[in-house]
């Protein structure tokens, strides 16, 4: 995917600003709840990340652009890669930017990224069986053609609704996105329209569903919001920290009781912390409340440290935007 100027000079800060998640309280969960790093050195663009439910502490992943239609199952204990997936039926990706996990075990590929800026007639998903054997193999997939009402964009955020199955896209605009609803159910044999529904206030590279399909997080290169889903009129609750530099996927562990942030490179860290809200189907996290930024506590700290250095970060961008314009 081609990166915007003000991305790429900030990579340059990230080792200096990086601002970790909130550490994990130590409780036993299952493999990856506590973050891991992706070793596999053919990942070097992981730019999505979905929990296994049939496999726990498993979580797939792909690269930005690849040689093939490939999916990673990452063994969140280790980091390593236990299966690679290749999928058949599909034509050749272009830009393959989000994965999730639906009903029934049906994985989702976004292949929704728009390196022209927002000019392709149209884009895909994928959707596949997930293997209930975890080895490296081809599965077939049905490729779906995606337009949206009005008008093509680019995209790297894609959702599907844990108990409706219903598929969602959230556009990438700096100022802002948009949520779009897809139909009750896709159709392969022609154009799937996706609509305008809601406001996303963030310039979105990801996002996800709580297990329970009652909170939606979204995630961007600088900041997270996490909304309550209010069967699709999503209200704003709160803030998510994020590692800056080039994040390009989130998911909530399989018991969603942990937000996984994951960031594009070679050994790629995936970064744990407490899902805000209540973030599935297990216990609330200690205090009930938005443990994930809302500016209390200890990762209310980390909050106004990033925000320092977010500042300083901006800052710099805007003079080297300023020399580029010069020169």
């Amino acid at each position: 995917m081609r990166r915007p100027f003000a991305l790429l000079a900030s990579a340059l800060l990230v080792g200096a600003l990086a601002v970790p998640a909130s550490a994990a309280d130590g409780s036993e969960g299952a493999d990856g709840s506590d973050g891991f790093t992706i070793t596999d050195p053919r990942i070097t663009e992981s730019s999505g990340l979905a929990a296994s439910r049939l496999h726990p502490g498993v979580y797939w992943t792909h690269n930005d652009q690849d040689d093939g239609p490939y999916l990673y199952a990452v063994d969140g204990g280790t980091g390593r890669t236990v299966a690679r997936i290749a999928l058949s039926g599909v034509g050749k990706p272009r830009d393959v930017e989000a994965i999730a996990v639906g009903p029934g075990n049906r994985i989702f590929v976004g292949d929704i990224g728009d390196n022209l800026g927002g000019t392709w007639p149209h884009v895909w998903i994928y959707e596949l069986p997930e293997p209930k054997e975890l080895k490296d193999q081809t599965v077939r997939a049905t490729q779906y053609v995606v337009k949206y009402e009005d008008g093509a964009r680019d995209a790297e955020s894609l959702v599907v609704h844990p108990k409706t199955g219903r598929v969602y896209i959230i556009d990438k605009q700096e100022d802002g996105g948009h949520l779009y609803e897809g139909p009750a159910e896709l159709s392969a044999s022609g154009t799937n329209v996706f609509r305008r529904t809601a406001a996303v206030d963030l310039w979105a590279t990801d996002a996800a569903f709580s297990p329970d399909g009652r909170r939606l997080a979204v995630r961007g290169y600088f900041g997270g919001i996490w909304y309550d889903w209010n069967d699709g009129d999503i209200r704003r609750k709160g803030r998510l920290n994020v590692p800056l530099g080039q994040g390009e996927s989130v998911t909530y562990t399989a018991d969603g009781s942990k937000l996984l942030l994951g960031m594009e490179g070679a050994d790629s860290p995936v970064r744990a912390q407490d899902a805000p809200g209540g973030g599935g189907e297990s216990r609330t996290p200690s205090g009930g409340g938005d443990s994930a930024g809302t500016g209390d506590g200890p990762a209310g700290d980390t909050l106004k440290v990033g925000a320092l250095g977010l500042v300083v970060a901006c800052a710099a961008l805007f003079g080297l935007r300023r020399l580029f314009r010069r020169s």
